[in-house]
């Protein structure tokens, strides 16, 4: 056995053997297996006695071999990657050789030269060198297989039976280096489990899963891309293999298969936090979005941000004729600008650095670029630090909103996005109500265009959703951060919930809701599960492979509750064409009221006194009630 090591060890770490051996090797075969079906039918006396012509013989036999061998070219695989194709062209190799033999032997009358060997002879000898050769390869495959499982590849079961798992354990093994080695499959259907596929084993999705992927000593699982989306929903399925410890990888939700194309494994990723969160797949109508956007001047405001970037990224696709691009942040925005010439240099963009409070720049700016549609994503979003700054909340959000709307409509704009929070829905907290304010602000303005009491034509729509998914100042990069420092993990509560979308599926629903909306809705997103932020924490430590992270308590945040709303309690809701959004049914406001607390709220914030704007934000949103808060005195008098 040590030989046998030593020797594998040898041979698997270098490169392939060249050709000329592979050639030199099946040549030898070939002729090896006609001289033993001739001896066996002659006897060895005959075979001694002819012995140069029989060598003669074997040698004229052999280049039928070597134009078979040249057509399908058999020599060039590498061994130890043989698959089922190789080893077909070695059988039709073959017989090409076989059939040039016999048409040699009938026209040309090679039998005057030779020592004939009949035709069943031939077959014969045609089916012992075939299974030779067939051994040969299959021999080194399975050695090489056997002899990475004690190196760096994965011992792995793939999860899925059908076309997707079939074609995933194929990518697999023909992956060089190999990352995985296939110990067996696990299936949901009943009649599956105890068959054998692709020389493995069906597992059946039961109890004894983990059990058994401990005793083939596999610590991975492989989801076919078919299986990705009930994986991902299977909390009780991923939970158990999380606990024992098991590795997962995926192609995920982003990168689909056809069902029909090859796969690679390459694409295989280890499933991150992000993968495991139950949600459904969001599909929107693609052709509208495109009709909407192509060739037109749209300008984004926060651009530089995790959703605003976002927003660039998918919009830029559809070719707009012009991005006008609106952050305050320098760094942030450079990044943007490289992108764009990067990623997009056919797309003429102006990356601005300034603030959307800026009344005078912002009016420059759409004059002179005239934006057709406005996608508004900018604002401070960071509930403690709102909480401690409220003037600077109301100046940016809310102030910054009255000015981008105020321009769209004076510029001709056809459609105003703005990008809100479920944090507005019953607010606890001064950024929340920022963008409860601001969200009152359009719906008015948007009514009073179409009553015609202010003259213009913009749209205003409103879309409301959850906490995004990696977006700056998430739970989820803390928490990997903490992880890597090795712990503690913070987290406020242990009731605490929340719900999350992946920022790309979030800006496909802004773009949708921005293509559906006529003006004065707000749009409210379907973001799935919540998720328990504690549980969350406890599956990140687990994915991550840490030991000793302990999980520390640190209690609710000023202005922080406990779970998140999308609709407050006098809100119902119409459903829309895509079953993820719908249409919040809002009280509506008059808008020269509103205008006169903005004005009052703005002078108000001028002179920094905490106190006194919370108190004009809470007259505004009576439903505004602070929570583990300075603000909490307010509410009591």
């Amino acid at each position: 056995m040590k030989i046998f090591n030593k020797l594998a060890n040898w041979y698997f770490s270098k490169q392939a053997v060249p050709y000329w051996v592979v050639l030199v090797f099946d040549c030898l075969v070939v002729s090896c297996s006609n001289l033993l079906v001739y001896t066996l039918k002659r006897g060895p006396d005959s075979a001694l006695d002819h012995g140069w012509q029989l060598l003669l013989t074997l040698g004229c036999y052999l280049i039928p071999y070597l134009i078979g061998f040249r057509i399908l070219k058999t020599y060039t695989g590498v061994l130890r990657y043989s698959s089922f194709a190789d080893l077909l062209r070695i059988g039709f190799a073959n017989l090409i050789g076989i059939a040039l033999i016999w048409v040699a032997r009938k026209f040309l009358h090679a039998d005057n030269y030779l020592v004939p060997i009949g035709i069943i002879g031939l077959l014969f000898a045609w089916l012992l060198s075939t299974i030779i050769m067939f051994g040969v390869r299959i021999f080194v495959k399975y050695a090489y297989d056997t002899f990475r499982t004690e190196g760096m590849a994965r011992r792995v079961f793939i999860y899925g039976t059908k076309a997707g798992g079939i074609a995933l354990a194929k990518s697999i093994r023909v992956e060089h280096p190999a990352r995985f080695v296939l110990c067996g499959f696990i299936s949901d259907s009943k009649d599956m489990p105890g068959h054998t596929l692709q020389g493995v084993e069906v597992y059946p999705n039961d109890a004894q899963l983990v059990d058994n992927m401990k005793r083939m000593h596999a610590n991975t699982l492989l989801v076919s891309p078919l299986k990705a989306e009930r994986f991902m929903n299977n909390e009780a399925m991923s939970g158990r293999l999380l606990d024992a410890g098991i590795k997962i990888f995926t192609m995920g939700k982003v990168e689909q298969w056809d069902g029909q194309s090859d796969l690679s494994a390459q694409h295989l990723h280890e499933v991150e936090i992000e993968d495991l969160l139950p949600r459904d797949e969001i599909q929107i109508d693609l052709e509208a979005v495109k009709n909407l956007l192509m060739d037109k001047r749209i300008m984004i405001t926060g651009s530089a941000g995790s959703i605003g970037s976002e927003m660039v990224r998918q919009i830029a696709q559809w070719n707009p004729a012009q991005l006008i691009l609106i952050d305050q942040a320098e760094t942030p925005q450079h990044d943007i600008r490289l992108m764009m010439s990067h990623d997009f240099p056919n797309i003429k963009a102006e990356v601005i650095v300034t603030s959307i409070a800026n009344q005078r720049h912002m009016e420059t700016i759409f004059a002179k670029f005239r934006p057709e549609y406005v996608f508004h994503a900018a604002a401070y979003k960071h509930v403690p630090m709102m909480e401690d700054n409220p003037s600077q909340a109301v100046q940016n959000n809310i102030d910054g909103t009255r000015v981008i709307a105020d321009l769209s409509v004076k510029y001709g704009v056809k459609k105003f996005v703005m990008i809100s929070t479920d944090k507005a829905v019953n607010p606890t907290n001064v950024m929340g109500c920022s963008k409860r304010i601001c969200e009152i602000y359009v719906q008015a303005l948007d009514k009073a265009i179409k009553e015609g009491k202010i003259k213009g034509e913009t749209q205003f729509v409103t879309t409301r959703f959850g906490n995004v998914l990696g977006s700056n100042g998430s739970v989820i990069p803390l928490f990997k951060e903490q992880i890597k420092n090795g712990g503690p993990v913070t987290v406020t509560h242990p009731d605490i919930i929340r719900f999350f979308m992946l920022i790309p599926e979030a800006c496909k629903l802004v773009l949708e809701a921005g293509t559906m909306g006529n003006g004065g809705e707000i749009f409210v997103f379907d973001m799935g599960k919540p998720v328990k932020i504690a549980d969350l924490a406890k599956r990140m430590i687990m994915l991550s492979g840490a030991t000793g992270v302990e999980i520390k308590f640190t209690g609710l945040r000023d202005g922080e509750k406990l779970y998140e709303e999308v609709l407050n309690d006098e809100e119902i809701t119409k459903p829309t064409f895509n079953s993820k959004i719908k249409i919040a049914q809002v009280r509506e406001y008059n808008y020269n009221e509103v205008q006169s607390w903005m004005e009052d709220l703005s002078a108000i914030s001028q002179k920094f006194d905490n106190m006194q704007t919370v108190q004009k934000m809470k007259e505004i949103v009576p439903e505004y009630k602070s929570q583990n808060s300075v603000y909490c005195t307010l509410d009591k008098s």
